[in-house]
């Protein structure tokens, strides 16, 4: 069976540490590096829920892309029972599971988390948005309709809902930035791109958009990169056919859309 390092070793290979943006906390967070792994669940984030699950499956790792700990949106001060950051990662630690994170360096490589998502909106021969690696744009096979291809986007990628705001033109070159990567709209301007397909865009972010001429479609956090986790089920399982790898089931969109007459 192989070990947490080996795990994280094997990751790195495909989404070097070096691709991970400076503020973020990626690799090996959890855990013993040399405790031996025969199940390993993989999610998109490390909740209350997935903790459970992996408890429930026997696993000794958990994968995840956004870090457990010490993020720049939740830097770990104390680790307490009676706060749910603490809660978590004690349960984590007296169960004997580890945790492995992969962010920023699996959104920028190749094959990560943007390159997933140029592949199912279909775009073609993407190349990066973002010096950093970070995003992708290319074009569609042919022009659509921004109503389709909104309709397109919230199929393709099970989005409870999707909002949007159009710059009056058809859809054809197409940016996209799996999670929240409303900052690089102005890269997505200069390559070109009448789209950009992100999330967690602000209101004044919308309300901007047609006056440079671009339309922002905000398609959600989870749904821009939950189809990492597959890909990550599948490398793990390539590079080691011992290990028994899941996707998490428990996780999934938290954020839900009222429509009225539903």
């Amino acid at each position: 069976m192989p070990t947490v390092r080996e795990v994280e070793e094997a990751l790195f290979d495909w989404a070097p540490k070096e691709l991970a943006a400076e503020w973020d906390n990626v690799g090996h967070l959890l855990g013993g590096p040399d405790d031996q792994v025969s199940r390993a669940l993989v999610a998109l984030d490390i909740t209350e829920a997935v903790a459970d699950e992996a408890l429930a499956l026997g696993c000794q790792l958990i994968v995840s892309h956004h870090p457990v700990m010490n993020c720049k949106w939740l830097p770990v001060q104390s680790v307490r029972e009676d706060r749910p950051q603490g809660h978590l990662l004690l349960k984590l630690l007296r169960n004997q599971i580890s945790a492995v994170c992969m962010h920023t360096n699996l959104d920028a490589a190749q094959g990560g988390v943007n390159d997933l998502l140029a592949r199912a909106l279909h775009l073609a021969d993407p190349v990066p948005l973002h010096e950093s690696g970070i995003g992708r744009h290319g074009l569609l096979r042919s022009p659509m309709a921004l109503p389709e291809f909104v309709r397109f986007v919230s199929k393709t990628l099970g989005c409870s809902g999707v909002r949007y705001a159009g710059a009056g033109r058809p859809v054809f070159h197409v940016a996209v930035g799996g999670g929240a990567c409303g900052d690089f709209e102005s890269d997505a301007i200069a390559a070109g791109c009448d789209t950009f397909v992100t999330s967690d865009l602000s209101y004044h972010q919308f309300l901007d958009a047609a006056g440079k001429g671009i339309t922002l479609i905000d398609a959600g956090h989870f749904p821009t990169e939950d189809l990492v986790c597959g890909e990550i089920v599948s490398y793990l399982s390539a590079r080691f056919p011992q290990l028994a790898v899941t996707k998490s089931t428990s996780h999934r969109e938290v954020i839900q859309y009222y429509v009225e007459g539903e």
